[in-house]
Order: C-alpha cells, then sequence, then structure tokens
C-alpha cells in the first residue's frame, strides 16, 4: 500500500514536470513570434495550452484523489496541496503566454515599432524564473525559491523602464500609441508571468519549511516563531 502512495507521488510530480515543461516552452514561442516574426510559432502556443489545461485537470483530480482515500500528512500532505497550486500558476502562466501570443498577432500586421532588446531579455529572466521555481520543487531546494522570490524586482524594473521608453515614443508621434500600447502588454503579461513564479516559489517553501511566507518572500515573523 505504501509503495503504491509512493508510486502515486510519483505520477503527481511527472505531470507536474511535464506542465511546467509546456508552460515554458509557451513563453518561449510566444515572445520568439514576436522577435522572429513568424506567425506559425504564435499558433504554436494555441495549440500548446489545449495540453496545459488538461493536464490541470488531471493534476487535480490526481491531488483531491490522494487527499481523499490516503488522507496523507506532515511533508506528503504539503507536497500534494503545493502541487495542486502550482499546477494553478502554471495554467495562468500559459494564459498569459496566450495573451502575449494575441498581442504579437496584432504587431505582426504593422512595421516594428523600435528593436527588441529589453522584451526578449524580460522573457528570459521570467521564463528562468518559471524554470527554477519548479527545480527548486523538484529538488525540495528553498534557498533556490528564495532567489526566484528575490529575482521579481529585477523584472518589475525592467517593466517599468519599458513602461517609460514606449511611453515617450506614443508622446512624440502618436501614429505609434497602438504598436506601443501592445508592446506595454506584451511586457506587463512577462512581469505578470514572473509574479506567478514567484508565487510558486512561496509554495515551494511552505512545501519543505511549513511556513508560509508572502510579499515578495520576506519572512512572515509569525510562522518564524512557531
Amino acid at each position: 500500500m505504501e509503495r503504491q502512495f509512493d508510486e502515486e507521488l510519483k505520477q503527481l510530480k511527472e505531470k507536474l514536470m511535464q506542465m511546467a515543461s509546456l508552460a515554458e516552452e509557451s513563453i518561449s514561442l510566444a515572445v520568439k513570434s514576436l522577435k522572429d516574426r513568424k506567425e506559425e510559432l504564435a499558433r504554436h502556443v494555441f495549440k500548446g495550452e489545449e495540453a496545459i489545461n488538461l493536464l490541470d485537470v488531471e493534476i487535480d483530480n490526481l491531488g483531491l484523489q490522494l487527499l481523499a482515500l490516503r488522507q496523507p500528512m506532515a511533508v506528503d500532505l504539503r507536497f500534494i496541496y503545493a502541487a495542486m497550486r502550482i499546477a494553478v500558476e502554471l495554467e495562468r502562466i500559459a494564459d498569459l503566454s496566450v495573451n502575449i501570443t494575441e498581442r504579437v498577432l496584432d504587431l505582426l500586421k504593422v512595421p516594428l515599432l523600435k528593436p527588441l532588446i529589453d522584451i526578449p531579455r524580460m522573457a528570459e529572466m521570467a521564463q528562468k524564473m518559471v524554470k527554477d521555481s519548479i527545480d527548486a520543487f523538484i529538488n525540495r531546494d528553498d534557498k533556490l525559491a528564495r532567489n526566484v522570490c528575490e529575482r521579481d524586482d529585477e523584472v518589475d524594473d525592467l517593466n517599468n523602464q519599458i513602461f517609460r521608453e514606449l511611453l515617450t515614443y506614443m508622446m512624440q508621434d502618436p501614429t505609434t500609441i497602438k504598436r506601443a500600447v501592445d508592446l506595454i502588454l506584451v511586457a506587463r503579461h512577462l512581469e505578470r508571468i514572473a509574479d506567478h513564479a514567484t508565487n510558486i516559489s512561496e509554495d515551494v517553501i511552505y512545501y519543505v519549511k511549513g511556513k508560509t511566507i508572502k510579499h515578495h518572500c520576506e519572512t512572515n515573523t509569525r510562522s518564524e516563531k512557531k
């Protein structure tokens, strides 16, 4: 019975890893379609979303089944709870990749407003945060999870920088407004992806340490005292 439970936990972890891999790929494809100006890459993001949504349902059902039938305790309970919460975050990351792709399809119809430098960099940072947050979960690495949280401010700063630059374009030439707004939204969605990676990392710390932390991984003093 114990061995079967371990196998079911392994199955849950594998489904989550598969979902994370697809979510990371969706970020990469969405931004690459913008950078390379290739519509076919953008279309792949929509196809990938279906697989991610299916895995989200499977993880949720498996997690609920394990909670109801196995009545896990301590670290196993936290593992299942964290896995279900992380799946929700990954599904939202996939939704944001779709949102980026929708903006990309509009941007591909018009000339490029400016060379893309900061948005691909921002996408790389956000995607790495997602990858590292999942690696932290798999390896039970709370230090890596905290590091992911700390990087969120860097993404926020870059998002603000992109906004200020594009605002300047709009003020100087009103004909650029539509393209600039689309790029601002792309950056905003990437910033939200980084936020979800931070949320995953907070769940990892709860799973590993049994402590709840919020607001960019600042220590919850009440939890520390317990």
